[in-house]
């Protein structure tokens, strides 16, 4: 039965996060939240308070799959250049989920200014991504291959902060065909910064 309700709980989240994706955060009901997810907005609500709670819910579960996509990607790699490649390139995924991904997390970002459990998921989000860099640059000065006078404590927050400004500029740009360019070039900016 835990199961069920599991699964159910996931395609209301999914289907919250296409609403989102399609109407913004502001003017999705949790009515259109049913209506995505083929179901009553009564069941959304036997598994959810109210709107809040599946927003709230919504942004920890997208954020946790995001952050376990890129950590797998990165632990499949052995040297400090394979997994920066490997976590740029699961960050970058394609034009068309990063445009869904932040058009919803951009949402949420701006709502984050006035509601602290936003910013705490945000938060836990960010502390996983840094983490991942960390990582990444401890591994890169202990094999030699990136600077040994660089912090990696800021080194991480350097690198998400260039993946997210990529991102974002990217998607203001509203240019599929730069999606690869700005990857690239992202990748090329982080690895200078750390060598």
């Amino acid at each position: 039965m835990k199961k069920k309700a599991e699964e159910r709980r996931e395609q209301i989240l999914r289907a919250a996060f296409q609403a989102v994706s399609d109407k913004g955060y502001e003017t999705v009901t949790l009515q259109d939240i049913a209506d995505y997810a083929a179901v009553s907005k009564g069941v959304t609500n036997y598994y959810f308070e109210n709107k809040e709670d599946v927003f709230l819910s919504l942004l920890e579960w997208v954020t946790d799959r995001i952050y376990q996509h890129e950590h797998k990607a990165v632990s499949e790699k052995t040297t400090a250049i394979e997994k920066l490649e490997a976590y740029i390139h699961s960050v970058f995924i394609d034009p068309e989920k990063n445009k869904k991904f932040y058009k919803v997390y951009l949402d949420f970002i701006a709502q984050a200014s006035r509601n602290p459990q936003y910013r705490q998921i945000n938060l836990k989000f960010y502390e996983n991504c840094w983490k991942i860099g960390r990582d990444i640059v401890a591994l890169g000065q202990e094999e030699g291959t990136f600077s040994s006078d660089i912090q990696a404590d800021t080194a991480s927050k350097m690198i998400r902060s260039i993946i997210d400004g990529c991102l974002i500029q990217w998607l203001m740009c509203d240019e599929d065909h730069l999606h690869e360019f700005y990857k690239n070039t992202c990748y090329d900016v982080i690895l200078k910064y750390l060598k």
